[in-house]
């Protein structure tokens, strides 16, 4: 019997190799290779200028810089590149591989009066230049107190400390890190743009030449002769020059100054192999303190769960075995002497106030859930590279449309069991279609309207509005419709006990039960908020956030407390008498929201104090409501479901003629 098993696997793994060896590699979006030959032109890319003080991002050529000889071409942009504000643009930086040579762009016309105030503003506001390079964002390397420090991008200009006078940075110094690479086996067949490398298999045959694998800059201000200048012609080649430590050598930034353009660049080869080239970029500071916080508050958080599930089962249990050995005549007379829970079992699964936006909210808290779940799990595992910029977005947005189904279904079969009939499920469906969406569009459409004032490539352009409605209406609104006539075909949750006509008086307490629910999210928000201090640096400080393991691993906790908390807060209700517990157990995990947005505010007073203005304020706030509604919703919803299967578990192990 073992022989032909043996066979049988050793069949399978030689057709499997058969089919593999037939088969061509590919790369994951984002993650494929391109190598140059000496001597090949790469021409640079140039984002959207970003500051840390206005969060408002504008185009590259909203200042006077130079412009490619075929003019500005924009580049391909998917959803998530547009929502953020990117606007990738082609720029006159011309690269020729392992050919170190020092350029001549161009020379401006005098500055007017609005160019000069412009760029002014864009260099006290420290707005940054955002240089691509085969994908790679420019990196430059600040000392501060010592300490080596990474940015992405360099600034538009500086100004010196006590000084008046402002200087543009007009000469670039690049250092490009390059590999050299000899394949056998691959040949590429060609190239497109954003180096999007069709690669097949070729026996004997060889693709060697260099890959890029670092870039990194060091900007300069340079005071040249504009008459000396101008006789020069795009791509001449200049005397190398030295970053000027001396302020009469620098380019100030005043009317009628001719501004001239150049840069150095340097091929150095590097050991960094091309799959280990974004390494740089996602080491985090502080990492050591990162790991460490988070695993401490695993622990914690792990720890004071186990004592209180223990305690709760053993109390539960007790309550349940004492019920159950009794007789009849002495479980009515229980019934009678005993308060706790027992006692509202003709009220347990009363109707509560508002169920359809309660159930409105569940499809949408089952919606966002879901797309957090599986963007967390596919970044974790590597598919959401850094290299493809917008890309997180992007999924995010199509999970949560396509996810419309699961909230359909679940909304509509919650409203089915609490109502007892189907009756009503449609416009519960168009609800969850509409809720969150509608709310995030309100805020958006408002925040927006700051943007096109402020003229921010931030702005949603009203073509992108036009995609999303369409988005919105041809693939969310159906899918949910579809979920939410699944649901209503589905067997209904049958409740194991009656429900009175008359609802029992709930017992009068010393303290209001909104108090216990808005404590009880402080122990799902113990949880999250490292994690949350990391995401918002990324967000709102440049920074890339690449640890997405320990970020699934934050969830899965969030989600085990979220549900510890609301079964026990529910628990602790009805041993009260107080049946009323939907809402309760909605909020009690959902309260975590309202220690996000204070969070929120909190990193805004003291880590965002150089945040200037009203506008950046404003919309800084606008999103960070977006964030805690979301989160709102997604905890709310898990505690409300863990409570409703709780309540139905415990109810259901009672006896009751």
């Amino acid at each position: 019997m073992v022989l032909p098993m043996i066979r049988k696997l050793c069949t399978g793994f030689v057709f499997l190799v058969l089919i593999l060896q037939g088969c061509n590699g590919f790369y994951l979006p984002g993650s494929y290779m391109h190598t140059y030959s000496t001597g090949d032109e790469i021409y640079a890319k140039v984002n959207s200028l970003t500051s840390i003080e206005t969060e408002l991002p504008f185009s590259y050529y909203s200042l006077p810089y130079c412009k490619p000889k075929g003019g500005i071409k924009k580049s391909a942009e998917n959803l998530g590149e547009l929502l953020m504000g990117d606007q990738i643009d082609n720029s006159p930086y011309r690269f020729r591989m392992n050919v170190n040579e020092s350029v001549y762009l161009c020379t401006t016309a005098p500055l007017s009066d609005q160019e000069v105030k412009l760029f002014k503003q864009r260099t006290r506001d420290m707005y940054q230049v955002n240089m691509i390079l085969d994908n790679l964002p420019a990196m430059r390397f600040t000392n501060q107190n010592g300490v080596k420090i990474q940015w992405t991008g360099y600034p538009v200009g500086y100004t010196p400390p006590n000084s008046n006078d402002d200087y543009v940075i007009n000469h670039l110094r690049f250092r490009v890190l390059i590999h050299e690479y000899e394949g056998a086996g691959v040949e590429i067949i060609g190239t497109g743009e954003e180096g999007m490398g069709v690669i097949s298999e070729a026996d004997n045959k060889k693709a060697s030449g260099y890959e890029i694998v670092g870039f990194e800059v060091v900007p300069c201000s340079v005071k040249y002769d504009p008459d000396e200048m101008t006789k020069l012609h795009i791509y001449d080649n200049i005397t190398s020059v030295n970053c000027p430590q001396e302020l009469d050598k620098s380019q100030v930034i005043k009317e009628q100054e001719r501004v001239s353009f150049t840069y150095d660049v340097e091929f150095v080869k590097s050991n960094i192999r091309w799959p280990s080239r974004w390494d740089a970029y996602l080491k985090m500071e502080g990492a050591r303190v990162h790991w460490f916080s988070i695993l401490n508050s695993l622990m914690v958080i792990l720890f004071l769960a186990g004592i209180v599930f223990v305690i709760f089962l053993r109390t539960v249990r007790r309550d349940l075995t004492r019920y159950e050995e009794l007789d009849k005549e002495a479980q009515a007379q229980m019934n009678e002497e005993l308060a706790g829970w027992k006692l509202v079992v003709g009220d347990v699964f009363r109707e509560p106030f508002h169920a359809k936006l309660l159930c409105v909210m569940i499809g949408d808290g089952v919606q966002i859930t879901g797309m957090a779940v599986v963007t967390i799990v596919f970044a974790a595992l590597g598919f959401m590279s850094p290299a493809s910029r917008g890309m997180l977005l992007t999924g995010m947005i199509l999970l949560y449309l396509f996810l419309g189904i699961a909230a359909g279904y679940v909304g509509t079969r919650m409203w089915r069991s609490i109502k007892g009939s189907s009756q009503g499920w449609g416009s519960v469906s168009w609800s969850i279609a509409c809720f969150f969406p509608g709310i995030v569009f309100v805020i958006l459409t408002l925040l927006n309207f700051l943007l096109w004032g402020s003229r921010s490539t931030g702005a949603i352009p009203i073509s992108l509005y036009f995609i999303l409605f369409s988005l919105w209406f041809c693939i969310s609104v159906p899918l949910t419709l579809l979920g939410g006539l699944l649901g209503t075909k589905a067997q209904p949750i049958q409740y194991p006990v009656r429900t009175n006509q008359i609802p029992r008086e709930i017992p009068a307490r010393k303290y209001p039960s909104w108090l216990l629910v808005l404590g009880a999210g402080t122990l799902p928000f113990g949880t999250l908020f490292i994690e949350l201090f990391f995401i918002l640096s990324s967000i709102w400080l440049g920074r890339f956030y690449y640890v997405f393991g320990f970020l699934l691993i934050v969830f899965m906790l969030l989600v085990v407390v979220c549900v510890e908390v609301s079964v026990v807060l529910t628990y602790m209700h009805l041993c009260f008498e107080d049946w009323m517990w939907w809402w309760k157990a909605f909020f009690a995990s959902g309260s975590v929201a309202v220690y996000v947005f204070l969070y929120s505010i909190n990193y805004l007073i003291f880590d965002l104090q150089s945040l200037s203005g009203a506008v950046s304020a404003t919309l800084y706030l606008g999103y960070s409501l977006i964030m805690a509604i979301a989160v709102m919703l997604s905890t709310g919803t898990i505690g409300l479901l863990a409570s409703f299967y709780f309540v139905h578990y415990l109810f259901s192990s009672v006896k009751i003629d």
